[in-house]
């Protein structure tokens, strides 16, 4: 593999890494998951998730119901787009594999983040090396990484103009 193709795939995958990192910015980081905590369910996980968007910083994620299809976009390094799907795993964990199209080619990814559950708030962390930190409470606090998730498709409209961007080299 050329220096120049890997240097590509690397600039695809920091792209990837922003839409993961986009939940960093919550200020709350224990090291492990609060004591006497618990996974969220299949269901609850499913009901975070279906039919939302995850808007970040520079770009956004959605996770459709129908066959778990996962499409998502950035601004960052000059621009990309995903598509895959998303899936529900070991208790409390959804994962989403996409490959991932730049101008400089493309690669595949798994992201996956782990949630928990204590009293009124959910716990996230990205796997397998983020920090534990407050993902949503109720009632939900101005913090809370989850207002980013909103209901519908905020996503595929970008994510259209942006593949057309790259397929046209500009």
């Amino acid at each position: 593999m050329s220096t120049f193709r890997v240097l590509s795939l690397l600039c695809i995958l920091g792209a990837v890494a922003t839409f993961a990192l986009g939940a960093s910015e919550a200020q709350s980081k224990p090291s492990k998951p609060p004591a006497m905590s618990d996974p969220l369910t299949s269901q609850e996980l499913y009901n975070l998730y279906s039919n939302r968007s995850w808007i970040w910083k520079a770009g956004a994620g959605y996770f459709a119901n129908r066959q778990r299809e996962f499409k998502s976009w950035t601004a960052d390094g000059g621009g990309s787009y995903g598509l895959g799907r998303w899936f529900i795993t070991d208790p409390g964990k959804l994962c989403f594999r996409a490959v991932w199209y730049a101008k400089s080619g493309n690669a595949p990814a798994l992201t996956c983040f782990s949630h928990r559950k204590k009293g009124n708030a959910v716990f996230q962390k990205r796997e397998p090396d983020g920090d534990w930190y407050q993902f949503k409470t109720t009632p939900a606090r101005a913090d809370d990484e989850y207002r980013k998730i909103r209901s519908g498709d905020y996503v595929t409209a970008r994510m259209n103009r942006m593949k057309t961007r790259i397929s046209r080299g500009n």
